[in-house]
């Protein structure tokens, strides 16, 4: 009998207790996917190490090999064996690890990983999640983890166990169940080898890291090559097409409101833009559901965290 005719169907869910987290940590050293939450968004995860692991990922999403991934590590020191450290590294991993912010940096000669995780760029996107769940099973595993959004490449990422099992099934080996995310966006990605580089907004502003470094931050043009995950322009998107900035509803859609607004989810009542990043993708997820062909969601203003969520329903709204 096949190794494939004896793998049981469908991904273990695994408690995020000492046997779930061995049981997941020993998935990982034989080759197999293991998705889990960190504060952001559920990571589909794999041994960094491990070309066919790593294959692996790419397959389960249907992800492009141009795209590459961020590996997540336990702490700053492992970090340093991965890539080529610089003080402006340093102030701001200080600052903001462990939490929701990827560095990309000149890519170690001797640094361990695939190659299919830089997708050919002389540089590595690295993280220190703070997410406890994620925290522990990298210690259990003790090294470096691959880990993009556990879900099918471009469509609505996962916050939450159940969004893994229904969108990628049995493409991955095992989810680590640790309830909803906190923050509910990405991780802020900041380009450090060069002049300083917003990649990606996410939950660390770019306010917080102009004020940290003491100078204005580089933006990315839409027309660069992709350096860094999340730069696809179709991308987190539902199955129905999204219309933005609605002031008012049309007959049949699927409201997402924001505010004091009648509307069939809110992501925030009270206008909390930290409260609607975090319930943004659930939301997504729960309105896609109804089978609606349109989903109309209400401005969101475009300061602080809400410009990272404007920058997720922008890619969920583009054309596909």
């Amino acid at each position: 009998m096949s190794a494939d005719a004896m793998k049981p169907k469908g991904a273990e869910r695994l408690r995020p207790d000492a046997a779930g987290l061995s049981r997941a940590a020993a998935i990982l050293r034989g080759g197999g996917l293991v998705a889990f939450p960190t504060e952001t968004v559920y990571g589909l995860g794999a041994d960094a190490c491990n070309d066919d692991a790593v294959a692996a990922i790419f397959d389960a999403k249907g992800r492009p090999n141009f795209n590459p991934l961020i590996v997540h590590v336990a702490d700053m020191e492992a970090a340093k064996t991965l890539v080529l450290w610089n003080v402006e590294a340093e102030l701001v991993a200080r600052a903001f690890w462990p939490g929701p912010l990827t560095l990309v940096l000149p890519l170690r000669d001797d640094a361990p990983v695939s190659s299919l995780v830089t997708a050919g760029l002389p540089t590595l996107a690295v993280r220190v999640p703070a997410a406890p769940v994620a925290r522990d099973l990298l210690a259990a595993f003790g090294g470096p983890v691959a880990a993009p959004s556990a879900n099918r490449s471009g469509q609505i990422s996962p916050t939450r166990a159940a969004h893994v099992i229904e969108g990628l099934g049995d493409r991955v080996d095992a989810v680590l169940d640790g309830g909803p995310c906190s923050v509910g966006v990405e991780s802020t990605i900041l380009g450090l080898y060069g002049h300083p580089t917003l990649l990606r907004p996410g939950g660390v502003t770019e306010e917080t890291l102009e004020k940290l470094l003491g100078r204005r931050l580089a933006e990315r043009h839409p027309s660069e090559a992709i350096s860094a995950p999340g730069q696809l322009r179709s991308h987190y998107a539902p199955q129905a097409s999204v219309r933005l900035n609605a002031t008012d509803w049309e007959p049949g859609e699927a409201r997402l409101g924001f505010g004091d607004v009648p509307c069939d989810v809110n992501l925030s009542p009270s206008g909390d833009l930290e409260e609607a990043a975090a319930n943004l993708f659930d939301a997504l997820h729960r309105l896609d559901a109804t089978g609606a062909e349109v989903i109309a969601v209400s401005p969101i203003p475009h300061v602080g965290v809400g410009v990272a969520i404007n920058d997720r329903l922008s890619r969920a709204a583009a054309e596909r």
